[in-house]
């Protein structure tokens, strides 16, 4: 006898289990000496982030106005911001490994720190001093530690653009000075020099002219003798600074020989490109920076190219560069504008340098490999569709999804790494990407973009490659004449395990034609980035719909297409595909066998069921339908999102549906019952993008406020939870059962106060009072036991507060109103007004210790107390005129009783008499 297969539990809770939000928004950016931390800016946020696992740690807080620099100390301790309020801000860097959310505040603020924005901060090699600089050409130098001034420097001829300290930490001369001296470049094209050894408001020792644009970077060797400047005039300028070190002339404002001995231009280099940052190698194939003239420096510079270049000082040569420029068939001016390099950050320690970019991408690089090692993206814009991936073939269900593909309002793909946040971008459309799908194995990706094509990407396999994972264009399918908004492969499993699972592809566009692709040329797999694409052949072209195609779906034995379109149909095809065999080449037929007609606006999305011959389309109009396939009727409609249906998905063997909407949720629905079974809520716009993991535990979202959800399934710890929290409460509530039976009502309270069962508190003091004696004992007592009275007196100070609490909710009821009046009297009479208001002072402490996030917006003891005493009077008020009203009514009673006493039984007394 065959067993019944066991069908699954419905999946009925899941959790926020990890997010990608807004990393980097634009502004200054700043990296740790040892690489492992960096500082971005989110709005008026500063945040702090793991570099290798991609997540805040912490986040600093803003005055809600914009930053626009900021530094950290050379020693990580100190954090300095500077806004466009012109504050100073100054914190203490957290010395975190895990994310948390509470808010870094400031340990110093300077209300006015300059008189114009500061646009550039830099800190001394000893942590010790900061210097400032800003718009109207003033640069302060500041104490760290203690918070005031040392030095001003006026004199710049505009915004101050960049600065450097000198302090020579390698003197291996006697006539070598350790003196420290901050260099300034400004709009003026000058470099200064000051000593900050001489007076706060010293003139410069040095004024360096070079440059004939803004200087944007400014670099000292670690022994003093080296200036490198590079500027907007797109030539770098080596200086000699050895004159500086030279402590035989003691007044450096002397006049001959000590005058004329200063700085001087060594080398000048052209770089062919704006110059945004410039900075000096130390420690990259021997010794970089070294005290002799002979040796060998090296320096790097980023800018309007977008990719880093190392160059040989002396020889004035390109070593190598780091980073691809923008690939020619398709590069823009505002694409390249998008890549430029704005800022370039070197951590000498591991040999990394860093570069970020205009469109807020920050990329690192290993000097001693020369690749890339890892990249941050730091803002996604709109996210559009998102797609799972897998770069290990043949891999469980469960170790399948390595990779995450995003679309975004760009033509740049995201892919990222599930296990590290690791990204790459995928650089071959020329216009944004709209769609995404994969294989069923899910090592092929495919794209459709505005620029009428459709790309196939693959992973590249190579264990032995430096750059690390990546994926490559390995196919190309031309021949729309309007953007692709839908692509589809199809989704049967090879059951020989050749590679390569999918074997033709369908493309949707504005057109209003689908195309169905041979791609059984493709490769799955390549070993580098070098591959060329493959053009694919298209098998057909099907006039569809009336309007623009927005989704496609295969069933899952590739026998039917499903389309849906703005024209508020869906339409379901055969699918006829004949693969090549020795001459023939290979043919593909599409044939219209239904239509599906209900739904009152365009159709945004259409998914095959995996379990079942049904299709679930999802509307503009508000509601997902589900179609039978035997003769296309409805024969299901779900309704419950108050915005457009974008995405929708089978989970859990066809039984339920999940979707998402352009109300920014996410909703869990139970089919059989159609019903929405959970709601999903972490976006706040519109969720375009919806995936499904291999094992259908983990759900992603993807909305157009930027933010990446993974919503985890956590059905079974929930109710494992509640189970648990079942049994504690039964276990309670005997224990409470028993301390009742025993008269212990000092653990039967708490215990009741602990539960939150006010219930059962009421009844207790219902019975206490209906069960009080007539002895003195009892008769003096203000609850009606003695032992209940002793426990009011003792009773700790958030349970007192609580128990206040509930008191007020009785007094609202006349039924339960004795009960409360009791309570209350017992507590006024047993306990002093400050003892009450410590009570709820005790609460108050206790709430900030178990959720400081949100401690600032609970009210303070004192107006707690006040708002209970508020609702009390009116109710106890009410009460007392009824008592009144009841006590008049009492005294015409016993007049009456009196007055018939008399008429009815005098009289037969005295007859008896």
């Amino acid at each position: 006898m065959a067993v019944p297969p066991v069908r699954p539990k419905l999946k009925t809770a899941f959790k926020n289990a990890r997010s990608i939000p807004p990393l980097y928004t634009g502004g200054p950016v700043t990296l740790t000496l040892d690489g492992q931390r960096i500082f971005t800016c989110v709005g008026e946020h500063v945040l702090l982030l793991d570099v290798t696992t991609g997540t805040v740690l912490c986040r600093f807080s803003g005055d809600t106005q914009q930053v626009t620099s900021f530094c950290v100390t050379p020693s990580a301790t100190h954090l300095i911001v500077f806004t466009s309020s012109l504050s100073l801000r100054v914190f203490e860097v957290p010395k975190v490994r895990q994310s948390h959310e509470q808010q870094v505040q400031p340990v110093r603020t300077v209300a006015r720190a300059h008189d114009a924005p500061v646009h550039v901060c830099k800190t001394d090699p000893t942590s010790s001093y900061l210097a400032s600089g800003s718009a109207d050409g003033v640069v302060k130098v500041w104490d760290i530690v203690r918070g005031y001034v040392t030095h001003v420097f006026k004199g710049h001829g505009g915004v101050v653009s960049a600065l450097a300290f000198s302090y020579p930490r390698d003197v291996s001369s006697p006539l070598q000075s350790q003196r420290m001296h901050l260099i300034t470049g400004s709009v003026d094209t000058r470099i200064r020099i000051f000593d900050l050894s001489s007076g706060s408001n010293a003139r410069p020792d040095a004024v360096l002219e070079g440059h004939v644009s803004v200087p944007r970077g400014l670099d000292v060797s670690l022994d003093g003798k080296w200036l490198v400047s590079g500027g907007r005039d797109s030539v770098v300028l080596l200086w000699d600074l050895s004159p500086l070190q030279n402590v035989k002339g003691k007044d450096r404002k002397g006049k001959g020989k000590d005058k004329a001995s200063g700085p001087t231009l060594s080398k000048t280099i052209p770089v062919l490109e704006r110059v945004e940052a410039v900075g000096l190698l130390h420690s990259v194939e021997g010794s970089i920076g070294s005290t002799s003239t002979h040796d060998r420096i090296m320096f790097y510079t980023g800018g309007e190219k977008g990719f880093i270049k190392i160059w040989d000082a002396h020889e004035g040569k390109v070593l190598f560069t780091l980073g691809e420029p923008e690939s020619g068939g398709h590069a823009t001016e505002s694409r390249e504008e998008q890549r430029q390099i704005v800022d370039v950050l070197y951590a000498p320690s591991i040999a990394n340098i860093v570069s970020v970019h205009a469109d807020q991408n920050i990329v690192f690089y290993s000097l001693s490999t020369r690749s890339l090692t890892h990249q941050i993206v730091g803002y996604n814009d709109e996210i559009v569709d998102a797609m799972f991936l897998s770069n290990a073939p043949n891999a469980s269900s469960t170790e399948r999804d390595t990779h995450l593909a995003i679309a975004t309002n760009s033509s740049l793909i995201r892919v990222y790494s599930l296990t590290s946040l690791d990204t790459r971008l995928l650089d071959a459309h020329s216009d944004i990407v709209l769609a995404l799908d994969h294989t069923s194995d899910r090592r092929l990706l495919a794209s459709g973009s505005k620029d009428k094509t459709a790309r196939l990407w693959a992973p590249i396999v190579d264990q032995g490659r430096a750059t690390g994972w990546n994926y490559v264009c390995v196919g190309i399918c031309e021949g729309h004449v309007e953007s692709v908004g839908a692509v589809a492969f199809s989704r049967k499993q090879d059951t020989d395990g050749i590679e390569g699972n999918s074997c033709f592809l369908f493309t949707g566009s504005q057109d209003r034609t689908i195309k169905m692709w041979d791609i059984s040329s493709v490769p799955f797999s390549s070993v580098d980035e070098k591959t060329e694409a493959a053009r694919c052949k298209s098998l057909t072209t099907h006039i569809a719909h009336d309007k623009d195609i927005n989704s496609l779906d295969v069933s899952p034995d590739d026998r039917f297409l499903a389309s849906g379109s703005q024209d508020r149909t869906a339409k379901v095809f055969k699918i006829v595909h004949i693969p090549a065999s020795g001459k023939n080449a290979a043919r593909g037929e599409l044939t219209l066998i239904g239509t599906c007609k209900g739904h009152k606006r365009g159709i945004w999305t259409v998914r095959f069921s995996r379990a079942e011959r049904v299709l679930a389309t999802g509307s503009g109009d508000k509601t997902i339908k589900l179609w039978n396939m035997d003769d296309f009727s409805c024969v299901k409609t779900f309704e419950g999102h108050t915005n457009s249906i974008l995405r929708v998905d089978f989970i859990n063997l066809g039984m339920q549906l999940v979707s998402s909407a352009s109300d920014g949720l996410v909703k869990i629905w139970n089919i059989k019952e159609e019903e929405c079974i959970t709601t999903l809520d972490n976006h706040e716009d519109k969720v375009w993008a919806l995936a499904v993991s291999s094992d259908e535990g983990t759900i992603v979202s993807g909305a157009a406020d930027s933010v990446v959800t993974f919503w985890e399934d956590c059905t079974e710890e929930r109710e494992a939870e509640k189970e648990a929290k079942r049994a504690e409460l039964a276990l309670k509530e005997q224990d409470f059962l028993n301390y009742v039976s025993l008269n212990d009502y000092k653990r039967a309270i708490e215990l009741a106060l602990a539960m939150e069962q006010l219930g059962r508190l009421l009844s207790l003091f219902k019975n206490i009072r209906s069960a009080a004696g007539q002895t003195p004992e009892f008769l003096s007592s203000f609850t009606g036991h003695p032992s209940v009275d002793a426990v009011i007196r003792s009773i700790s100070g958030s349970d007192l507060a609580k128990l206040l609490r509930y008191v007020r909710d009785w007094n609202t009821n006349a039924k339960t109103s004795a009960v409360a009046q009791t309570i209350l009297f017992a507590i006024f009479k047993s306990r002093s007004a400050d003892d009450i208001a410590k009570a709820f002072s005790s609460e108050l402490r206790e709430d900030v210790f178990a959720d400081l996030a949100n401690a600032p917006t609970k009210n303070i003891g004192g107006t707690a107390m006040r708002e209970l005493i508020d609702a009390l009077i009116p109710y106890t008020e009410r009460h007392m005129s009824r008592m009144d009203k009841l006590l008049q009514e009492s005294y015409m009673v016993d007049y009456v009783l009196s007055e018939m006493d008399d008429g009815m039984f005098g009289n037969e007394m005295e007859v008896d008499s």
